[in-house]
C-alpha cells in the first residue's frame, strides 16, 4: 500500500502559482504544491536541516521557511537562504533541495507514489478510464468537503463501498428502493480496479436535488449509480451529475480519516438554485454514509472478535473477490 498510487489532491484546488495544501502520506509529510512554472510537484514538506516540518495547511505563498531555523525554499523545493551557514564546510543552497515525491495526474486528480520505480499509474487504469470517458472527470471541479473521524481499517470501508448486497439492509430506505441490490453487477477487470454497476429502478431516475447531468451521457449513464476502487483505496462513486471522490488517510491499523469530496461539471456551478441543489447532494451523502458508519462499526467489532472466520461471499461481492486477488499477487509476487 506504502507503494501504490494515491490521490492527495485535485488540480482546482491549486489554481495560481504558489497555491499548495500539506497532508501525511503514510508518515510521510507533503507539499502539494503549483510553481511559479505552472507545474505542480509533490514533495517531502521536511526541511533538510534538522527535520522540522516547514509547512502545514493550506493556502498561497512563493517561499516555504522553516519555523525552526528559517531556512527558506522556493516552489520547486530549491533551497534558496540557510542563515548564519557561513563556514560550514562544503555546503552550498544551491546543492540543497527537498526531496520530490514521484507523482502524476489522471483526470484532473494528482497522485502521489512514495516507489520511484513505480510503474505509471494512468496505463494500469485504461479499462476505467475508457468505461467512465463520457462522464469527463476531468473537467469537474471540487464544490464541497464532508470529514468524518472513522475507527476502523480502511479495508471495511473499502468493501462496504464496493457492494450493494448491503442495500437490503444497512440502506433499506435510501438506497435500496432506487437502486435494488440484486440488480447490480460487476465488470470484468483487466487492470488493478474494479467497477460496481448499480442501475436505477426507476428508468426516468434523476438526480433528486436537480443537479443538471453531464452533458452527451446515455440513458443509462445520467440514470444508473457506480461505484469504483482503484486499488489499494481510490474511491469514487459516479452518477450522471456528480462524483464522490471517497479520499482514504489511513493512519493506524484501525483508524482513518475520511474525505469525501464532491464534484461537478465547472458549468453545473453556475446555474440557478446550485447552492440548494449543491445542499441537497451533501445532505443526501451524509445520510448515506451515516448507515454505512453504523455498518462499519459492527463489521470491525466482529472482526476483532476471537471466534470471528472468514465468511462466504455472495456473488453480488465480486468486487471484494477482485481485490482480494490482487492482494494474492501483492503478497506472493504472482
Amino acid at each position: 500500500m506504502r507503494t501504490g498510487w494515491l490521490p492527495v489532491a485535485r488540480v482546482e484546488q491549486l489554481p495560481m502559482a504558489g497555491s499548495y495544501l500539506t497532508m501525511d502520506l503514510f508518515g510521510q509529510p507533503i507539499v502539494v504544491v503549483r510553481g511559479s512554472d505552472d507545474q505542480i510537484r509533490v514533495m517531502s514538506s521536511i526541511c533538510l536541516h534538522r527535520a522540522a516540518n516547514i509547512v502545514e495547511g493550506s493556502g498561497r505563498r512563493n517561499v516555504f521557511t522553516c519555523p525552526y531555523h528559517a531556512w527558506s525554499y522556493d516552489t520547486t523545493g530549491q533551497l534558496k537562504r540557510a542563515p548564519l551557514m557561513e563556514g560550514a564546510c562544503e555546503f552550498a543552497e544551491r546543492d540543497e533541495r527537498l526531496p520530490q515525491i514521484r507523482s502524476e495526474i489522471w483526470q484532473g486528480f494528482i497522485l502521489a507514489n512514495l516507489d520511484d520505480e513505480a510503474a505509471p499509474f494512468a496505463p494500469q487504469v485504461k479499462g476505467l478510464s475508457d468505461y467512465f470517458d463520457a462522464f469527463q472527470l476531468e473537467d469537474m471541479v471540487l464544490v464541497d468537503t464532508l470529514e468524518f473521524d472513522s475507527p476502523w481499517n480502511w479495508k471495511v470501508l473499502v468493501e462496504n463501498f464496493m457492494e450493494a448486497y448491503h442495500h437490503i439492509a444497512s440502506h433499506s430506505k435510501t438506497f435500496e428502493p432506487v437502486f435494488h441490490a440484486a440488480d447490480s453487477r460487476v465488470l470484468d477487470s483487466d487492470g488493478p480496479w474494479s467497477i460496481l454497476h448499480m442501475p436505477a429502478a426507476d428508468q426516468e431516475h434523476t438526480d433528486p436535488g436537480g443537479l443538471p447531468n453531464v452533458p452527451g451521457l446515455e440513458p443509462w449513464q445520467e440514470r444508473d449509480l457506480f461505484a469504483s476502487v482503484m486499488y489499494p483505496h481510490f474511491l469514487l462513486a459516479v452518477q450522471g451529475s456528480s462524483v464522490a471522490w471517497y479520499q482514504v488517510l489511513p493512519d493506524a491499523v484501525d483508524h482513518l480519516t475520511l474525505k469525501i469530496h464532491l464534484l461537478v461539471p465547472a458549468t453545473t456551478t453556475q446555474i440557478d438554485g446550485f447552492e440548494e441543489a449543491r445542499n441537497a447532494l451533501r445532505e443526501l451523502v451524509s445520510v448515506v454514509h451515516h448507515e454505512d458508519i453504523s455498518a462499519n462499526d459492527l463489521v470491525w467489532r466482529g472482526l476483532n472478535a476471537g471466534a470471528t472466520k472468514q465468511g462466504r461471499l455472495s456473488p453480488l461481492e465480486e468486487a471484494i473477490w477482485q481485490q482480494n486477488q490482487w492482494w494474492l499477487d501483492k503478497m506472493t509476487g504472482g
